[in-house]
């Protein structure tokens, strides 16, 4: 079954779907600064364009671009700026 997810006031657009093994969503930012909550470990890809990632604790900011990917632990928030619009992959872990 797939759903549509919109945040942000629609600048963040996402459908799920669940794969073989995991709950998952694609997605388009569109440019700009957001922060996101998580309630389980988030693995995300960037299919396309360029996110920056402030990780839970940390500081420093660390750049994601085309294929790249990372990890946020669950119960936690982490900062994201899209240098330009931008499509993801995201993978939640049970």
């Amino acid at each position: 079954m797939l759903k549509v997810n919109e945040y942000f006031s629609g600048s963040v657009k996402s459908i799920s779907f669940d794969t073989q093994t995991q709950p998952a969503t694609i997605g388009v930012m569109k440019k700009g600064d957001y922060e996101f909550s998580t309630s389980v470990k988030e693995t995300m890809v960037v299919v396309s364009g360029e996110l920056a990632i402030q990780h839970p604790g940390e500081s420093d900011w660390q750049s994601y671009s085309d294929g790249q990917s990372f990890e946020v632990e669950g119960n936690s928030a982490f900062k994201v700026k899209a240098a330009r619009d931008t499509a993801y992959l995201c993978k939640y872990w049970k």
